[in-house]
């Protein structure tokens, strides 16, 4: 199982889009995806399905058919994670729904995180429940690839999903707050990557967990993607110049913990995966069809101008698609 996770504690840069686009380029491609929306708000959830899906989806009545549904046993102490019920948007798409329901197993993963060192058996069950249901949906699906979406935050639940990603893609907006945001990723990842480690270690001793396939943590970066606002003659565009060159030190230093001397801009940096336009004007069109913003028509209101941006959209998303797959050892098919 390869799993990327799309990260940064500075909401509005990205990642949701990102995630939903990408696992619609990756179907083009030949790759199988799982995409796993792990974040409370369940954004993803709602790029995917209408409002109406959405309510049946999180009725009142068990088992719901969301990621909050299979950890649902293990979080009320009856039991263990249960197989989570996926949907299928797209033949080779398959959708871990996410729940606001899951913000309230925050005090839960908490807890649980210092209780693994005291080898405590159920600790490791709840902290690894998130991987081990996105293992259960890879496997089910026959997936080469899982694409995960989590919130905007550095909290216990994020914890959780991290250690089942084995490389980070960080989303950035060229602003002092991405920057910021880059500032408490970098140390964060580092620490929960040596913490995971010494409980890995502590797991080790454990007879108990021998049915469990522990994730090792990786968490290797493996670069940003900026989404870069609209171009304005004015004097925010020398604000937003400022911090596109700022942003190559920036993660050079704190995500990669490496020192940042070198000068250059995100189109000549390595560990830049992608410069993204915003695409302002095609997402109002995409969110009425339930479609990526490179599959839209003049039947959706792509008309005009919006052609042209249409296809450039569709070829920044495969290059990006590419570079990613490339980076994490995934072969897609249809290149």
């Amino acid at each position: 199982m390869t799993t990327v996770a799309f990260f940064n504690n500075k909401g509005g840069v990205g990642k949701t889009s990102l995630v939903y686009h990408l696992a619609w380029m990756y179907a083009d491609l030949g790759v199988s995806v799982v995409a796993a929306d792990l974040d409370p708000q369940a954004n993803l959830t709602s790029m995917f399905l209408n409002d109406y899906r959405m309510e049946r989806l999180w009725t009142p009545d068990p088992p719901r058919k969301t990621i909050h549904g299979a950890l649902v046993p293990l979080l009320r102490g009856t039991g263990d994670i249960t197989p989570v019920q996926t949907m299928r948007p797209r033949s080779t798409v398959t959708l871990i729904a996410g729940d606001l329901a899951l913000s309230g197993a925050e005090d839960e993963f908490s807890s649980q995180w210092p209780q693994c060192l005291d080898g405590n058996e159920r600790a490791f069950r709840v902290i690894t429940a998130l991987s081990r249901v996105l293992a259960g949906a890879q496997e089910e699906a026959e997936a080469d690839l899982v694409l995960i979406d989590v919130g905007p935050n550095l909290g216990a639940i994020n914890r959780a999903a991290l250690i089942a990603a084995d490389f980070v893609a960080v989303p950035l907006a060229p602003d002092l707050f991405s920057l910021q945001g880059l500032r408490n990723l970098g140390p964060t990842l580092r620490r929960w990557r040596k913490e995971w480690r010494q409980r890995l270690g502590r797991a080790k001793d454990l007879s108990g967990l021998d049915d469990l396939d522990l994730p090792s943590g990786t968490m290797k970066p493996i670069g940003y993607v900026v989404l870069q606002h609209a171009v304005r003659l004015d004097r925010p565009v020398k604000a937003y110049a400022l911090w596109m060159d700022a942003i190559p030190g920036e993660y050079r230093q704190s995500v990669l913990n490496k020192s940042a001397a070198v000068e250059r801009s995100p189109e000549d940096d390595k560990h830049c995966l992608a410069t993204l336009k915003h695409y302002r004007s095609l997402m109002p069109y995409a969110q009425e069809a339930r479609k990526p913003m490179f599959k839209l028509t003049s039947a959706d209101g792509a008309i005009g101008g919006h052609i042209n941006a249409v296809q450039d959209c569709y070829w920044d998303f495969r290059s990006l698609a590419c570079e990613v797959a490339n980076r994490c050892g995934v072969t897609c098919p249809q290149l």
